[in-house]
C-alpha cells in the first residue's frame, strides 16, 4: 500500500498499520527507520491502550488478571485497508477473541494517512463500542534514520521546538526500585546526545506547549513534527552508535515503579464512555 505524488512516496504495511517508508524521489532520501536486528526491529509502532506497561506486566479487571506486551496491542496486529484514493488511506481494526484476552474492552481503532506536498497528515479514531468505560493511555513512537546523509553524524542533529519550553522531565530508576521524579527544564533547542538518553533511558518531558519539534542537520534535511495537545513528548535510541532516533508524543506513560491503584486510575488514563470516539492526530513533513 502507498501513497505517492511527484516528489514523496509513502509506503505502508498491514502489521500495526505502520509507515513502511518515507522516500523523497527526487534524491532518493529516505526518512523513516527500517529496523534493524542489531538496534531495533521496531519502526513506528502505535501506542495502545497502553504506553509502555505496568510495572509488573500485568493487571486485573473485575478480579480477572490480563497482560499485554510492552506498548500494548496494535502494534501486534494486521489492519485491514477500509478506504484508498491518491492522497488518503485508511486502516482499522476492530476488537476480537485475541484482543479481548488481553484487554477486555471492545473497541474500533482507525488510522487515516493523507499525503499533501511533503507532509504526511496521520488522524487517530479509537471508539469504545462497549458498554462501559473504556480506560487506556495512547501515544507514538515513530523512529527516523539520524544521520540522514553521508557524512553526518548523529550529535550533527538537533531538536528545535517551536516555543520556549518550561517543562518537567520525568527521571525514573530504570530498575524500578524508587518512584520516578520531576525535575524542571527549560529550552527551546536540544543537541542529539546518546550520552543524554542513555543516561535518562529515555528521555522524558510533561508539558510540552510547542506545537511542533524539528529535527534537522548539518546539510539541511529533517523532519518536522507537528505534536500539538500532546502533553508528553519522548526522545530514544536502541544504543550509543544506533543510526536513528525516536521522537515520540504521549498521552501518558507506563509505570516506572510498583503501583497500588486500580487500572482505571492510573496516571493520564483516558476514560472513553461508551459509544464515544477519541480523536487526535499529528504530522511528518519532510525536507
Amino acid at each position: 500500500m502507498k501513497l505517492k505524488n511527484e516528489r514523496y512516496e509513502v509506503c505502508f504495511v498491514e502489521k500495526g498499520g505502520e509507515i513502511l517508508s518515507f522516500t523523497d524521489l527526487q534524491s532518493g532520501l529516505q526518512y523513516m527507520w527500517q529496523g534493524d536486528e542489531a538496534y531495533w526491529t521496531g519502526k513506528n509502532p502505535t501506542l495502545f491502550p497502553i504506553v509502555g506497561n505496568t510495572y509488573s506486566k500485568t493487571y486485573t479487571i473485575d478480579g480477572k488478571e490480563y497482560a499485554m506486551k510492552n506498548h500494548g496491542l496494535i502494534r501486534q496486529m494486521n489492519l485491514k485497508c477500509t478506504y484508498q484514493d491518491e492522497q488518503k488511506l485508511v486502516m482499522s481494526l476492530d476488537s476480537d477473541e485475541e484482543t479481548l484476552s488481553k484487554y477486555p474492552f471492545p473497541f474500533h481503532y482507525e488510522i487515516a494517512y493523507t499525503l499533501v506536498e511533503d507532509t504526511l497528515h496521520i488522524d487517530y479514531r479509537i471508539t469504545n463500542i462497549g458498554d462501559r468505560v473504556m480506560p487506556f493511555i495512547f501515544g507514538l513512537h515513530p523512529g527516523f534514520r539520524c544521520p540522514l546523509c553521508e557524512g553526518e553524524k548523529f550529535i550533527d542533529y538537533t531538536l528545535k521546538f517551536s516555543k520556549q519550553e518550561n517543562v518537567e522531565q520525568v527521571v525514573f530508576d530504570p530498575s524500578g526500585k524508587v518512584p520516578y521524579h520531576m525535575e524542571k527544564r527549560s529550552f527551546d533547542t536540544l543537541q542529539c546526545s546518546y550520552e543524554e538518553i542513555s543516561k535518562y533511558a529515555t528521555i522524558i518531558y510533561k508539558g510540552i506547549k510547542s506545537d511542533e519539534v524539528t529535527l534537522s542537520g548539518p546539510k539541511g534535511h529533517g523532519v518536522r513534527m507537528n505534536i500539538k495537545d500532546f502533553p508528553y513528548f519522548a526522545v530514544w535510541t536502541a544504543k550509543t552508535d544506533a543510526p536513528f532516533i525516536c521522537l515520540e508524543p504521549w498521552y501518558g506513560h507506563g509505570d516506572f515503579s510498583p503501583l497500588d491503584v486500580d487500572f482505571y486510575e492510573r496516571e493520564d488514563t483516558q476514560l472513553l464512555q461508551p459509544q464515544e470516539t477519541f480523536s487526535t492526530s499529528y504530522s511528518i513533513q519532510v525536507f
